[in-house]
């Protein structure tokens, strides 16, 4: 098996502007904000960005001017509100977006992960989504049936980027026990092209094999894997820790002026070399500890 464990850098490194990419994560949850500030520190641009439900990563990005399309079902700051610097791109013309329903983004990710170029939904039908977005959807008969339906464009984006719980050298990527699942990580892992996991914790591959139920993402599918310990900072990562609301609260209030998250992503972004420069901008593993759950990440 090829060793796939390299640094955050060297994972990134193949990244341009221009690339689409597509961002793991759910809301608050597992957001890969490690690797998104890595982005904007090496000043990559004109991204067309795929998502689930994203909060601080595309809004970090929007905020670096980073991004030209957004697609996915949702970019907010969830129980903090809206995505400040995201909308703020958006009503400037900075963005362009296409929404997509949850169906319906299953659906593209699900095309994507069978290697088919769309696949055919139903939920869209008297919604303006389609009629608003005509180059991803199509409407058709089923060549059986005879049936109306909708085919709606796989998501295939040149490079995936996911923040996990543990994995092993080799790129296999496995779950707490425990876990939520109202995500589509897994789905994302299958159908990327070119697939880059940070994860909480590296471990040995005999201890994958003890559990090898709890991979969701085999190693086969991973092109590089990266320890991030609190790589999901300021939101939270299921089992390790929650989110830091103090972090955000402060994220959000210099988010109210462009001078403000500019001078945001100078401090925590731009300026710190490595992750472990950021952890210490904002605390310390020492500090961060305190956002541990029972069963966390070691301090």
């Amino acid at each position: 098996m090829k060793k796939k464990l390299v640094s955050l850098d060297e994972a990134l490194g193949p990244i341009q502007s221009g690339s689409t990419v597509a961002i793991g994560g759910s809301l608050l949850r597992r957001q890969p904000n490690a690797a998104i500030r890595a982005l904007i520190r090496l000043g990559i641009k004109d991204l067309t960005v795929q998502t689930w439900a994203s909060t601080t990563a595309v809004d970090m990005l929007a905020a670096a001017g980073a991004i030209r399309r957004y697609e996915g079902i949702y970019a907010g700051m969830f129980g903090f509100g809206l995505a400040p610097n995201f909308r703020r791109a958006v009503q400037n013309g900075e963005i362009e977006v296409r929404d997509f329903s949850e169906t319906a983004m299953v659906a593209r990710l699900r095309a994507a992960g069978q290697g088919l170029p769309s696949l055919p939904i139903k939920t869209l039908f008297g919604s303006d989504i389609a009629l608003r977005n005509p180059e991803q959807f199509r409407e058709y008969n089923c060549p059986i049936s005879g049936e109306k339906l909708l085919a709606v464009q796989a998501a295939y984006a040149d490079f995936t980027i996911i923040h996990g719980y543990v994995g092993d050298e080799f790129g296999n990527v496995q779950w707490p026990i425990v876990r939520d699942s109202d995500d589509v990580d897994m789905m994302m892992g299958a159908a990327s092209k070119r697939l880059i996991v940070t994860v909480e914790k590296i471990v040995s591959h005999d201890e994958i094999k003890r559990r090898p139920a709890l991979t969701y993402i085999p190693g086969h599918l991973v092109e590089a894997i990266v320890e991030v310990p609190y790589g999901a900072h300021p939101v939270s990562t299921d089992g390790f820790y929650d989110e830091d609301e103090a972090h955000l609260e402060r994220y959000l209030q210099e988010s109210k002026t462009p001078e403000g998250i500019r001078a945001y992503l100078d401090a925590f972004a731009r300026e710190p070399a490595s992750h472990e420069d950021y952890i210490a901008k904002v605390g310390g593993r020492a500090a961060l500890a305190a956002l541990n759950v029972k069963q966390g990440a070691d301090a």
